[in-house]
């Protein structure tokens, strides 16, 4: 690697040590390139790691584990494995991975020799970074022929909001907590809102859930959310939908310190705790964007091409900055995409085929289109569903609810879309995923066994289902 006749101090800097920023810079020294990944905090992995995807479903699996969700369905629903829960039963587990997951990317970064740069870093120019080391460690500047930009997000605070991290938290919070509350409202009914309020309920914490939208998760199929929104009302959740926020303020009462919500509609929520989840916010401001060309939107989010470069052709951004879908999965395969595009190296990806996994309880996992989307396209399908309560897998585990539905094309029975909800399917989805990959049909599950007794087997029972709605179960393999 001769980098004599190289102007530029590195080939690649990337800025955020998240899944999107290790990725795109692992893929920078695979590339045989000289990079540097600069991260402000001292720990790595970003919010991903310390307080967002990896805690969160640590905590998930913590709750499901600790309240005996799995077992209520055989025990009775006063069944639980410990009787008073506490915040520190969760975090200990939280704790665990956490400590690993950071050992585990420093590792990877060492082993693919990508400096690791303690600092914050903001633009001087297109090519050049000013560094600033974290302690007092004084300044530097830094130049590279390409810079990704992976710097994510923060949780939006409303300036109108109290927030104090103790009655009134966002999700970055939720990691400090001391004690469960017993009664908490959560607003902002997206993916992050909708996954802490799932996860409270099943832990017996009253949950009333409020956002300004009709419905839960508008980008996931309706019957999915139907499903969802019933389980959450039978765990005593209350949802207030087509709700807005008028303001919030701390109140003392007889049972101490609590949060008053008024809402828009005259309504009040009087609560122990609430967790304010209106979206996420870009990590552009301290960037200095303006000084390489750059402008975000409103929620300081960085526009990019389908190559991931934004307007200046040498800086990318990816991740969570660049907004929709922000799932640690996708980021990932942006870094990677972004990294081979600045060297030009050709690669494949097919983004319509990336599955999203929204860690509620229950879960759910999609990819490929939803009815919705078919519908509004003009394109002739068919629903196959199966039922886990159908399933000798699902009774076993004592998930009588979940359900896996087929999309598939009237006329050529291509598979167009799976959707599921219920145990294990985010694991799941990657069937249905690797078929769509391969432009399967839903034969492919009709002739395929599967291992007895498994959830898997929802897709032969759905393939089932879907064809004969077709009334076509005769002509197979035509």
């Amino acid at each position: 690697m001769s980098h004599c006749n190289n102007p530029y101090d590195y080939d690649l800097l990337v800025i955020g040590s998240g899944p999107a920023g290790q990725r795109a810079a692992i893929q920078g020294a695979k590339l045989e390139k000289r990079v540097a990944l600069i991260e402000k905090k001292t720990v790595l992995g970003g919010v991903s790691v310390n307080t967002g995807t990896i805690p969160s479903k640590t905590l998930r699996e913590a709750v499901i584990d600790l309240s005996g969700y799995r077992e209520k369905e055989f025990y009775g629903l006063s069944y639980s494995v410990k009787q008073r829960i506490t915040m520190q039963d969760l975090l200990h587990r939280v704790d665990t991975v956490i400590k690993h997951e950071i050992d585990v990317t420093r590792a990877q970064l060492l082993r693919n020799r990508v400096e690791v740069i303690s600092a914050a870093a903001s633009f001087v120019d297109a090519h050049t970074l000013r560094l600033d080391y974290a302690e007092g460690g004084g300044q530097r500047q830094a130049t590279a022929r390409q810079i990704i930009i992976a710097t994510g997000t923060e949780a939006t605070r409303d300036e109108h909001i109290p927030f104090d991290g103790k009655r009134v938290l966002t999700s970055d919070d939720i990691l400090v907590l001391d004690e469960l509350p017993r009664t908490l409202t959560v607003v902002g009914a997206g993916v992050i809102g909708g996954e802490y309020a799932s996860m409270f309920a099943a832990l017996g914490v009253r949950v009333t859930l409020v956002d300004k939208r009709s419905r839960l998760l508008p980008f996931v199929d309706g019957e999915i959310i139907d499903t969802l929104a019933y389980h959450l009302r039978e765990n005593r959740v209350t949802l207030r939908l087509n709700e807005s926020v008028a303001a919030v303020e701390l109140i003392e009462d007889d049972s101490g310190e609590r949060v008053r919500i008024m809402l828009d509609s005259g309504k009040q929520i009087v609560t122990d705790m609430v967790l304010y989840s209106i979206g996420r916010t870009g990590n552009t401001a301290k960037l200095n964007l303006e000084s390489a060309g750059l402008v975000t939107d409103e929620r300081g989010r960085i526009p990019v091409n389908e190559h991931y470069q934004t307007k200046v052709e040498t800086i990318y951004a990816v991740g969570d900055v660049i907004g929709f879908p922000s799932l640690a999965s996708t980021s990932m395969e942006q870094g990677r995409l972004a990294a081979c595009h600045a060297f030009g190296v050709a690669t494949t990806s097919v983004p319509e085929l990336f599955p999203y996994g929204i860690y509620t309880i229950p879960e759910i996992s999609m990819v490929g289109r939803n009815e919705e989307e078919l519908t509004l396209a003009g394109i002739p399908y068919e629903v196959g569903k199966a039922r886990y309560r159908e399933i000798a897998r699902g009774q076993i585990v004592g998930d009588t609810t979940g359900l896996l539905k087929l999309l598939f094309h009237m006329e050529t029975r291509q598979l167009l879309g799976v959707h599921i909800i219920g145990e294990g399917a985010s694991e799941l989805i990657h069937i249905g995923q690797a078929v769509m990959a391969f432009g399967g049909k839903v034969d492919y599950f009709v002739n395929t066994v599967f291992n007895y007794p498994t959830l898997a087997e929802c897709y032969k029972t759905a393939a089932f289902d879907g064809v004969n709605r077709l009334g076509s179960v005769r002509n197979f393999g035509d």
